[in-house]
């Protein structure tokens, strides 16, 4: 049904093709296949704006007028309205005469009186939509036909699998992946050392399963890492110093976790540092590393509300009872809560052609002078002896965390040699100053021939070589980081420092000491959060990690 201005009701005509469905305008009979344009004084069922409705008196078209107020004589129709029902466009010319609008576009046949038909741009861009249309369905097809594809067999890279129990935790020695999670908890308020037995055993069962590739039980797998293998994966395990207190083991704490001295160049972020448990996530993959932190915060929130349950059934009245006590935070059923958490990265695997150390983000290779396996002293620089104390630590080790941010805009100011000159090796390949490749030692008593030392008594690999330290060392295995911007629009990066020793008070400590007061890299760098944390060694089968420890 359609109603005209005077309210009189024509019926549709019906045909056989949409194109030639037509409708009657009330007083005037003309009828205009749907459509189309509705000339003066008719209208059109689904036809696009009129141009001019017939003027009631004078019977002259009112140009850019609405259709229904130009039909004050009856005629005129709603074809006359535009595409939402309102008036016609302004700038249209008037359709009874055929006279070209404003635009110099002709009103009944659309060219343009001035480029002789050419399309204008609104032309184009409509026409360009519509193949744009047609390019989105090819698109699509595409789109199949590469999620289509016969599913091949895992590279060597994700089906790499690291395993779990060991002599010592992996991750350590475990070559350096290109993903790395790092996050601390504390325990939440009320939580013991029962609690904590709960959470580790939680965690260490399902490091355990994501490290060999298998599927956690039922809502514990967050899926993210499905696809994909083990891709080297690694999980790590440390406990703070504020952990003995809270679970009533200082009598268990050792000597070597006493707190980090403060250092000049230290701008430290508290809320960052530290914490009561701290975990390590290793992976050659980004989503594997992510699926995995995932994973051990479930792990964490099914072990708060299996504690929960176990203490409620204990007391007989729903409530945390035992060690644990009542959750004074308000948060029933939780155990730990998040600290801090960082995210870090380096070179992939097989990215170059001449594999090296990995570089950091000042473009420098980075831990050339790192202690080797294949060194006698290996395993004593490294690791807590058989016969160390306290006995739980042995075969653990104990990881420097800091946070060191690159003023990176100042740094890559600098010209290559004085860069170099700050380091002492070159940029290219690492190689020192003195000659050589990246694994020659630095001859740190060469002069120039006017008596000058070619290794700056300053530059970083001069500072900070064991030679120079009494003997010093520590197993460097960093991630870098980049976190977007500063609101000065300065770089955020820089590198998430992880240093693993027997003692810091042998290897980072005494280090740290002569670079903090003599290093040239010190004014490129600012120390902004630090931690140290105790790694006990690694379970057995059958063990999870930290057992020693919490069950004595």
């Amino acid at each position: 049904m359609n109603t005209d201005q005077t309210g009189d009701t024509e019926p549709v005509a019906e045909t056989g093709g949409a194109d030639e469905v037509a409708e009657t305008s009330g007083t005037s009979g003309t009828t205009v296949p749907a459509g189309k344009s509705a000339k003066a004084g008719t209208s059109g069922k689904a036809g696009r704006s009129a141009k001019a409705g017939k003027a009631g008196k004078s019977g002259k078209g009112a140009p850019g007028a609405d259709a229904r107020k130009g039909a004050r004589g009856g005629t005129g129709g709603k074809a006359g309205r535009g595409a939402g029902g309102g008036p016609a466009r302004k700038g249209e010319g008037d359709a009874a005469s055929g006279q070209p609008s404003a635009s110099g576009r002709d009103a009944e046949t659309g060219r343009n009186a001035e480029t002789g038909g050419r399309f204008s741009r609104r032309t184009l861009l409509g026409s360009a939509g519509a193949a744009g249309l047609a390019l989105g369905g090819a698109g699509g097809a595409y789109g199949r036909a590469l999620t289509e594809e016969t599913p091949t067999p895992l590279a060597a890279l994700g089906s790499e699998a690291v395993p779990f129990h060991g002599t010592h935790q992996p991750g350590i020695t475990t070559p350096q992946q290109s993903y790395g999670q790092l996050i601390a908890f504390d325990l939440v308020p009320g939580a013991g050392r029962k609690q904590a037995i709960t959470v580790m055993r939680h965690w260490s069962d399902t490091a355990r399963r994501l490290m060999a590739g298998e599927r956690l039980p039922g809502r514990a797998d967050p899926l993210i890492g499905a696809d994909a293998g083990p891709s080297a994966l690694t999980v790590t395990f440390g406990f703070g110093r504020s952990f003995f207190r809270r679970t009533g083991l200082l009598a268990a704490l050792p000597e070597e976790l006493a707190p980090l001295p403060e250092f000049s160049a230290d701008v430290l972020d508290r809320d960052r540092s530290d914490g009561d448990l701290w975990i390590q996530i290793g992976a050659n993959d980004a989503l594997v590393a992510q699926n995995a932190l995932r994973a051990l915060q479930r792990a964490a929130d099914e072990a708060g509300r299996a504690s929960s349950d176990a203490s409620g059934s204990k007391d007989g009245s729903g409530s945390e009872g035992g060690s644990g006590g009542s959750n004074r935070s308000g948060a029933r059923g939780k155990i730990v809560r998040p600290r801090w958490q960082m995210s870090g990265f380096n070179r992939s695997p097989g990215a170059t052609a001449n594999p090296m150390t990995v570089r950091n983000l000042m473009g420098q290779v980075d831990g050339t002078n790192n202690p080797r396996p294949e060194d006698p002293d290996f395993g004593e620089r490294v690791f807590v002896p058989s016969s160390g104390s306290p006995a739980w630590m042995r075969g653990g080790s104990y990881a420097v965390v800091r946070r060191i941010r690159m003023l990176l805009d100042d740094w890559e100011d600098l010209p290559l040699a004085r860069q170099e000159r700050v380091i002492g090796r070159r940029k290219s390949d690492g190689a020192p100053l003195t000659g050589g490749e990246e694994r020659t030692e630095p001859d740190l008593e060469r002069e120039r021939p006017d008596g000058s030392r070619v290794i700056a008594a300053d530059a970083h690999v001069r500072v900070s070589a064991p030679a120079t330290n009494g003997g010093a060392a520590m197993l460097r295995r960093p991630f870098s980081y980049h976190d977007g911007l500063r609101p000065d629009g300065a770089p955020d990066a820089g590198l998430l420092f992880i240093a693993w020793q027997a003692d810091p008070l042998r290897g980072f400590v005494p280090v740290q000491r002569k670079l903090d007061s003599g290093d040239a890299l010190s004014r490129f760098i600012r120390h902004e959060a630090s931690a140290l944390f105790a790694v006990p060694g690694g379970a057995a089968e059958g063990e999870y990690v930290g057992q020693r420890l919490l069950e004595g």
